[in-house]
């Protein structure tokens, strides 16, 4: 994987000296992505799926190959399985609020999930009065499938977990995961946001019934997520949102929706987002899923390696790189993790996220005040991490 000539394909680093390791978060953009998102607006920017003149027929094709695209990437057999949202969170919330849990029935979770993940099921225990059961990680939060073995019975209605940790970089065995929930006749869903981008996902193989993940943050234009169900699954969920798009005919008192996905997707869509999902999914096909989740290794071993010696640092989660992935979580003995992120931005123009990065229960639980955290792409490289951790030992050795 040539690193070097991947990152002229990226406008904030060829415009900028700054260095942005708030992958997590969202990536940036290549080229490709934004041209696609462009020549929307200056050739067919109508909306799809209602008129049928023929610009509004353009945009209509364009979201089609970008579902196509998708359903390819994924490994999925029928493109009509995928559904865009606006981000991982909303793909989450489809199942939670579509499923038709009643009073008195269990979703099993871990106990260390981002909110897209948490809040809903405790809106839904407060609200319909679900029961809420966790499967408990070990103190860095990684994955116990024993565990799991003991927390899962016949009585849980739904299995849903985060396939990578935000925090942590930790993935779950999501196929066996899987397995061992089928076994007992329960369907999972998956939080996708951290694996996707970084990691080779293919849904006919692991088998899984429904999965959530954001575009955004894997090279795609922001507010764009995708949410992956198998068919007679979807068939059965409840729409989240009402309005036009996904009704066939509606009178004053009835309405008959419309097949998956248009029943997932409400109201106008974000087209242009949209039309840039094929070639970002496309660009990460030529580099290849395999080389990027390789380099993060390489980052990963890389960064620990220089900051290991530097006073006061701490890793958050399990110190093996191999568990990780490309997430960086740590603190400095003494400071605020905001206050480190600010540092490194104003000393170097480097570019982190700070604070709990939405897994509350995570560091709450572990009484911990939150994390910084560096989490790296395709387009970082190794004279980045050794600028950072440069700068994180001239705070050290200045504040700590």
């Amino acid at each position: 994987m040539d690193t070097e000539s991947l990152r002229k394909d990226f406008p904030p680093i060829r415009n900028s000296d700054g260095i942005y390791f708030d992958n997590a978060c969202q990536t940036l953009k290549p080229d490709c992505v934004i041209e696609a998102m462009l020549r929307y607006y200056n050739e067919f920017p109508a909306c799809g799926g209602r008129s049928v003149h023929s610009m509004a027929t353009k945009v209509s094709m364009a979201v089609d190959e970008s579902r196509e695209k998708a359903a390819e990437f994924f490994g999925g057999d029928d493109p009509d399985c995928f559904a865009f949202t606006k981000n991982c969170t909303e793909g989450m919330n489809i199942v939670a609020r579509g499923f038709g849990l009643k009073k008195g029935d269990t979703v099993l979770t871990t106990d260390v999930e981002h909110n897209s993940n948490h809040v809903q099921w405790i809106e839904m225990q407060e609200q319909v009065g679900i029961r809420r059961r966790y499967c408990r990680t070990s103190r860095e939060g990684v994955f116990d499938i024993e565990e799991f073995k003991r927390t899962i019975s016949k009585d849980v209605k739904l299995v849903s977990v985060g396939h990578v940790s935000n925090v942590t970089g930790c993935a779950v065995p999501l196929k066996e995961i899987v397995e061992i929930s089928h076994d007992l006749g329960i369907p999972v869903l998956a939080d996708g946001a951290q694996a996707a981008p970084h990691m080779k996902v293919d849904l006919k193989d692991l088998d899984v019934d429904f999965y959530s993940l954001s575009l955004h943050k894997m090279l795609a234009p922001s507010g764009v997520g995708l949410f992956y169900g198998k068919m007679d699954l979807l068939k059965k969920l409840r729409p989240l949102m009402g309005g036009g798009g996904i009704v066939g005919l509606t009178t004053y008192d009835s309405i008959k929706l419309s097949p998956p996905p248009e029943r997932f997707e409400a109201g106008l869509s974000n087209y242009s987002g949209i039309v840039g999902v094929k070639p970002a999914l496309e660009y990460l096909q030529r580099v290849g899923m395999d080389n990027i989740r390789e380099h993060e290794f390489r980052l990963q071993k890389a960064v620990q390696k220089a900051t290991e010696d530097i006073r006061g640092l701490s890793i958050v989660g399990p110190e093996d790189p191999k568990l990780r992935g490309g997430v960086f979580s740590f603190n400095i003995a003494g400071l605020n993790s905001h206050d480190i992120a600010m540092m490194v931005d104003n000393m170097a123009h480097i570019l982190i996220r700070s604070g709990m990065h939405c897994a509350h229960p995570y560091f709450v639980s572990r009484k911990i005040d939150g994390s910084a955290r560096a989490s790296f792409y395709l387009y970082n490289n190794e004279k980045e991490i050794a600028k950072f951790a440069e700068t994180l030992r001239k705070i050290s050795e200045m504040f700590a």
